[in-house]
């Protein structure tokens, strides 16, 4: 299993294409901008994007799903708690950041609690971790957490938007905690790090244990 990374749009979003040398199954996390970039190294890798995975709702995180969909075909995922927050979102980066970006596709998969599924012919947990936004979960596969907005080295996601909670990130903190301390961390922005890395070091951590 092969990750590519790209930093997409004003934001500086992480977008993860995840994909599989052998089978060229790939699935995609979080296509926030640049479709032009993501679906390049489709095609110069000639993959098949079984998925677009969506951390959560916010505009940052998904202003290319439209383009990524209607050119691969993958289904769509996003936890059901953030529906709102992702049918709403045009509307938020117009009247908070003044970015414009079309609506997006209705999500062909809602994750309701947590889930297992089989993509790229791999186990993939959805991990409910709430409090950056109701409905934002973590990504779980072979060892590696992608963790959207949820945790970042150092940091965590803001919680002053709609639906946000410190209470209730905090707990989500407490929850991936759970995993190995190797586990690797890719969250949504910056860089990479490890869980026992953020236990020991991240201030918020303080705040759970």
């Amino acid at each position: 299993m092969k990750i590519k990374k790209f930093e997409v749009g004003p934001l500086f979003v992480n977008c993860y294409i995840v994909f599989d040398e052998d089978t060229k199954k790939a699935f995609i996390i979080d296509p926030g901008d640049e479709p032009d970039l993501i679906l390049d190294f489709v095609k110069e890798e000639d993959l098949t994007v079984e998925y677009i995975i969506c951390t959560h709702g916010h505009f940052d995180h998904i202003g290319a799903v439209r383009e990524v969909k209607d050119y691969t075909g993958a289904k769509v995922i996003l936890h059901k708690g953030d529906l709102d927050v992702y049918r709403n979102s045009p509307a938020i980066a117009l009247e908070f950041f003044g970015i414009e970006i079309d609506s997006q596709p209705e999500p062909d998969k809602l994750i309701e609690h947590e889930e297992v599924l089989k993509i790229i012919d791999r186990d993939v947990k959805f991990i409910h971790t709430p409090g950056h936004s109701p409905g934002s979960f973590s990504i779980y596969v072979e060892g590696l957490l992608f963790t959207g907005d949820t945790l970042f080295a150092g940091s965590v996601g803001r919680t002053d938007l709609f639906g946000g909670s410190m209470e209730e990130l905090l707990k989500s903190l407490k929850k991936i905690a759970s995993l190995p301390e190797d586990t690797e961390v890719l969250p949504g922005h910056g860089p990479k790090t490890k869980i026992g890395i953020e236990i020991k070091s991240n201030p918020f951590y303080h705040e759970v244990f």
